[in-house]
This record gives structure tokens, sequence and C-alpha cells, in this order.
């Protein structure tokens, strides 16, 4: 939360403290990179991408809810901006003069703006519309990398003001409520939590009233599904309906983040198509420590939020918060739809869609998921368990990464593994830490055969498979962590798979020898839900960067194929496909 702590502007906003302006929480904030100050020499190489235009004082330049806005560079004058406050009024928190630019993430993506932009003085400013921005991206780097600098830490700042974006209003051991919390901070939206007690909620009537999510505005969404959040945030990117993708890939997980920084890097017109958020599995790791680059290691939310921007610094689309539910081949374009019948063209289809967590075979397992189940360790996920015991079940990577992680501020880790050991399964390094640890007690040859507890986990009895010997201890959260199934029930009947529905790649399964063409042409698979592929992130990263270099290859073949005008195939895919399905 917000506490008062300096002022925001720094050099960069070169104005007198206000007490309207919000200050932002601990030391962490860098202002001097959220707010820099461009050169002379960069002002003058920005208004050959812009036009110069005199603004009255107050008058706005975008609006809270706003897309697509333009960026402003001040001249002269003044722009402040604002977010929305507890009580409706408008709170000051950053100040554009001469020399500095507006926008955050909204200048990247087409989500609303969750803030807005005024004038507070007769000024002059160069607007840069959104063409000319995704060019200047492309052209100028050093301006580029200061515009990607500052839309992080200004997100940042957003995200740390106690009064912007929405409350989350919830019990704190409710599963939809931690779906909503996951789906908030995954996407890095600014919000609040306020918890309430079962004895505020009352009967479980009263439940059905919960959670909430409450705007600004006083509008109230009660127990929302994901889709319909998204829409009312202005979260939801939808892919443009009459635009023709070079490349679409299918899941932001780190094969799928790769393949789009790749192809948008190398000028491919490229959408991303996710249902929740960027990172995929890799995204709810609390720690990745043998990823090369980072010595120190980094967390899985950290390696997806800077995958995406990187990819949306060279111009690739987001289409956030729908699954893509079929496909359909047609004469060298491939026809995506999308959960409520939003349909998606492209020449080329990289699948990256990753796969789903497995569960333990207990009769009883689904009533405690996400209530006292869970299947990602990360700080939302340990503030539910701190100072308590907990159990990790699985003898990957994800479950070591996890005992160790929860280990440091839980009371004690009970680790349970099928295997007699872990040494096949999980990297050495983190092997040797978990074995050295007083705070993790390793259980080999061992499964959980009970969970109990009402309304949430509070019991689970574990055995060895060897002794028959059976535990049973009061632990409410269980981190699973056991593999997952491939995410291709979607593509049955599109392209081959393996019997556990994995698929097949390459030479012998693939319409072309390169290792990631699947059966189908010009459809790829990367990462996870490859059948050969090795489960790492590190692999993931790999392949989805490599899998550009054949569609490249796959493209102009398909252009000297369809000729000079490809853009007619789909005109007569129009024409071909049921009316129910005519949202292209």
């Amino acid at each position: 939360m917000a506490s008062r702590s300096g002022d925001l502007q720094a050099a960069a906003v070169a104005a007198s403290p206000d007490k309207n302006v919000i200050e932002w929480f601990g030391p962490e904030f860098r202002s001097d990179l959220a707010f820099p100050i461009l050169t002379e020499d960069q002002v003058e190489r920005l208004k050959s991408y812009g036009e110069e235009l005199r603004i009255p004082a107050h008058s706005a330049l975008y609006k809270q809810g706003d897309r697509l806005i333009d960026m402003f560079v001040v001249l002269e004058g003044g722009v402040d901006v604002s977010v929305p406050g507890p009580d409706g009024a408008n709170l000051v928190y950053g100040r554009h003069r001469a020399n500095s630019f507006t926008g955050e993430f909204n200048l990247l993506n087409s989500q609303k703006a969750i803030v807005g932009a005024s004038t507070v003085m007769d000024s002059r400013v160069l607007r840069i519309s959104r063409g000319q921005l995704q060019r200047l991206m492309r052209a100028e780097g050093d301006i580029a990398n200061l515009i990607v600098q500052a839309s992080i830490w200004r997100r940042i700042g957003i995200i740390n003001a106690a009064s912007s974006g929405v409350t989350l209003k919830g019990m704190q051991d409710d599963a939809a409520t931690l779906t909503l919390q996951r789906f908030f901070t995954r996407n890095s939206y600014p919000h609040q939590i306020e918890w309430v007690s079962v004895i505020d909620v009352g009967t479980s009537n009263g439940k059905r009233d919960y959670p909430q999510v409450i705007f600004p505005d006083g509008r109230v969404l009660i127990r929302p599904e994901i889709p319909e959040l998204a829409d009312e945030l202005g979260i939801t990117e939808l892919p443009e309906p009459d635009k023709i993708y070079d490349v679409a890939v299918v899941g932001a997980g780190p094969g799928g983040l790769a393949a789009a920084v790749y192809a948008a890097s190398e000028g491919l017109c490229t959408v991303v198509l996710e249902g929740i958020a960027p990172g995929g599995q890799a995204g709810m790791s609390s720690k990745i420590e043998n990823y090369l680059g980072f010595p120190t290691g980094l967390s899985g939310q950290q390696l997806a939020s800077r995958a995406q921007l990187q990819a949306l610094k060279f111009g690739a689309h987001f289409a956030i918060s729908r699954d893509v539910i079929s496909i359909e081949p047609w004469n060298g374009i491939h026809r995506l739809v999308l959960a409520g019948g939003i349909a998606v063209c492209a020449r080329a289809v990289v699948v990256a869609s990753g796969a789903q967590y497995r569960r333990l075979e207990l009769e009883n397992y689904t009533r405690y998921e996400n209530q006292g189940l869970y299947y990602a360790a990360t700080p939302m996920e340990s503030l539910l368990c701190r100072d308590q015991e907990v159990i990790v079940v699985g003898g990957g990577n994800s479950a070591g990464q996890a005992s160790l992680f929860l280990s440091s501020m839980t009371k004690h880790v009970h680790h349970i593994i099928r295997r007699p050991t872990l040494g096949s399964t999980m990297s050495e390094y983190l092997v040797s830490r978990i074995e050295s640890s007083s705070r993790i007690t390793l259980y080999a040859d061992s499964e959980i055969t009970a969970l109990d507890g009402d309304p949430r986990l509070e019991s689970v009895t574990w055995a060895n498979r060897k002794t028959g010997e059976s535990t049973r201890r009061h632990v409410g959260n269980v981190f699973v962590m056991i593999g997952a199934e491939p995410n291709t029930g979607w593509l049955f009947g599109t392209v081959k798979l393996d019997g556990k529905g994995f698929i097949l790649t390459g030479a012998g399964c693939g319409f072309e020898s390169t290792p990631y063409a699947t059966s189908a042409p010009g459809i790829y698979a990367v990462g996870d839900v490859r059948a050969s592929s090795v489960k790492r992130v590190a692999s993931a990263v790999g392949e989805g960067s490599v899998v550009i270099s054949d569609i490249h290859r796959y493209l102009a073949d398909l252009s000297n194929h369809l000729g000079a005008d490809p853009d007619s195939t789909v005109s007569a895919m129009r024409l071909a496909t049921p009316s129910k399905h005519k949202k292209l």
C-alpha cells in the first residue's frame, strides 16, 4: 500500500510539491526511470514522427478507459497524469513538463488506459500517432528503450498507489477469490484486496455475493468469470477481425513468448492468443535459478512480463482472455476460433499451448482446489500458509523450487515423491539444497491417500508404498506439482497426436522434416505441448525462437504458391464459412 515516502517528480517533473500528488510506496520505485527527460537531439528526431499542436489549458489528451491512445511529448507548458481516487476525485501522480512524454503500458498494447492526461496550462505538444509510434519503436532504438523502461516503472507506481485500480473483496480461503487475485497479479493490473470473514458473510446464501470486484465509479461485479472481468477492465485485446496475420501464436508461455519476440522483431505481423495471462506454467514459478543470464534467479512472473514487453516493443499484438477452441486450415490460411465465436486468420500457426496440471487420483480432490490444493508456489500463495506446515508433491524442478521457496517462510515442508530418490528427475543443485535443509523432510516411495476438511482442506494422509506405513498430519496447504497433461483438445483431428495427447512433429510425422513441423502444413508446435520436447523453460524459449526461421521459409513458399494476392484466399474462405462463424 502507499505511504508518504517523498516526491515522485524528481528531476523529470519540474513542479512544486502538491498535497494531491500521490507519493509512492517503497524505495524500490525509481522515479528517474519512470519519468526520464528526453535530450534535445531526441526531441528533434521525434518531430519527424508527429505533428506539433497547441493545446489550451485544462484540455484532456486522453481519459481513463480510452483505447489506442497516442503519445504526447511536451515541448512547452505542462501535462498532469491522474488516477481515480477513492472518493471519485482524480489524483495527480505525474507531472510532465518540457521534454517529457506521456503514456505507460497502454502505449504498447490496445488495452484501456487506466490513467488520464490533461494540460494544466496552454501547451505546445508533439502528438505521435499509434502508427507512427510503431515505426519509431523500430527505428529509434535508444528512444524505444526509454519508452519501454518508463512504461514498466510507471505501471509499478500505479500498482503501488493505494487508491488506484479496482478493489477485490472476498474471503481469503475462497477459490473464486484466489482465481481473480491471480488474474489481476499476472496481468499487472492495479488492485486492492479487502478481505471479509466468514462471520461477516454469514450464511451460504451470503457467500454467493462474493467475491466482488468494485470499480472506482461504484460499479460492482459479483462472482465474475474471467472473460467478463477482462472485458469490463479493458484487459481484453481482441484481434482485428479483417486482418490476416503472418503468424498466430497460441499460448503465451516461455515458448510462445519467444516465438512472438522473434517473429515480431523480424517484421512478421504477429498475434499471440492467450486465455488468462502471459507466463504459462513458468509464470507460476516462485524462482527460476538455472535460466541462462540470471545467476541469482528470477520469478516466472518477471520472465513473462519482460518477454511480453519485448514482444510489444517489436509490434506483436496480444489477444488476452479468450481460449482457442478450434482451428480450420483452408488453402494456405488457418482460421482459429476463440471462445465466443471470434475468429482469427493467420498464414502460419505456432502451437505453444503448454499443458494442464495433473491432479492426484483422489475422490474428493476437486473439492479442495484453491481451498488448500494449489499448483503454484508464489508469494501470493505463501501468504496463505506462513508459519504453517505445508506439503509439496512432485519430483521435478518446479516442485524442488517450491519446497525451497516455501521453506523460507513456513514452519516445515513435507516433500512427497513416488520415486525412491529425486536424482533422476530433479536438477542436482535443487536436490542438494533439499537434502541439506532442516526445514524440509523428504518422503520417498510415498503418495497421498486421503484429504479431509470442511469447507477447506484441514488434514492430509499419505502412505509409504513399500512398507504400508501411514502418516496423517493437520496440514491445510498442499502444492501439487506432478506434471501436466498436454493442452491439445482443441487440435483433435487437425494434427497427429501421440497416445498421451502430445503433438507429433518432425521427420516421419511433420509436413516437413524440421523438428517443429506438425502433420498439418503451416502449423508448428514448440515447448511442453510437443511430444519429444525437453520440459524446461530454456528449451521452450529456444524452440520458440528457432521455429521462426522455419516459418520464414514456409511463408516465402506460400507466397509463391498463392501469387500476388493472398488475401483473395480469405475472401473465398469467408464465402465458404457457415454464417454462424462470420466474425472474420
